[in-house]
């Protein structure tokens, strides 16, 4: 009897958990080195638009060079949006470490999405500002056809919007889970991760204003 009871027990525990929070699929150290790789695959990417970029910028086929493209106030812009994005996320993961005691979990997860919303906002008017610089480039004629120094161009910035763009998501899905599941040790490393990733993008996005768009004026 006391066996058909434990079983019994041992089975609900196992159902009641399947509708929980379960991360059973999850390995920090799995998930850590695979985020790494991944990183690492992205560096190699983003390497290789780099130099195919140096090679072709100036093959501009008798079309317009980026200096007389390129609105660098703009680009300013867009790159202190980006940068002040990460300070802010950079605050949220903070407030992620900085979580005290029961009441003190509710305010901090209110604050961590807070900040992530901020960064949120900042990336996204990042990406409204490279499509409308795409949109003025294409309606000047200087689309990635008219030149090989204007389709490096396209897919090296384009490559890393895609990115941005992927990030946003991904916060949009870090704030629901938060919200979902709190501040848990799974989450706080999802985060962890998306954190790296934002300041990769960051930092991509330091060499692309200076290899592409400070080049373009010197």
């Amino acid at each position: 009897m006391s066996q058909v009871l434990t079983v019994s027990h041992g089975h609900g525990g196992s159902h009641a958990h399947d509708h929980g929070h379960d991360h059973s699929h999850d390995s920090s150290t799995t998930l850590t080195l695979g985020f790494w790789l991944y990183l690492m695959s992205d560096c190699l990417i983003f390497a290789t638009l780099f130099a195919t970029f140096g090679v072709l910028v100036n093959n501009t086929a008798g079309g317009p060079s980026g200096q007389q493209l390129f609105e660098l106030p703009f680009v300013l812009g867009e790159t202190m949006l980006l940068l002040f994005s990460s300070f802010t996320f950079g605050v949220a993961m903070l407030k992620v470490q900085g979580r005290r005691g029961a009441l003190g979990d509710q305010h901090d997860m209110r604050e961590v999405i807070r900040w992530l919303a901020l960064t949120f906002f900042l990336g996204a008017c990042f990406i409204g500002m490279e499509v409308y610089e795409f949109t003025e480039l294409l309606h000047e004629g200087a689309g990635p056809q008219r030149s090989a120094a204007l389709s490096a161009f396209f897919m090296l910035v384009g490559t890393h919007g895609l990115h941005v763009a992927a990030g946003l998501l991904w916060i949009l899905t870090m704030a629901h889970q938060i919200q979902a599941f709190g501040l848990d040790a799974i989450v706080r490393r999802r985060l962890a991760c998306l954190s790296l990733f934002w300041h990769f993008l960051d930092l991509v996005w330091i060499c692309v204003f200076t290899f592409v768009y400070l080049r373009a004026f010197v």
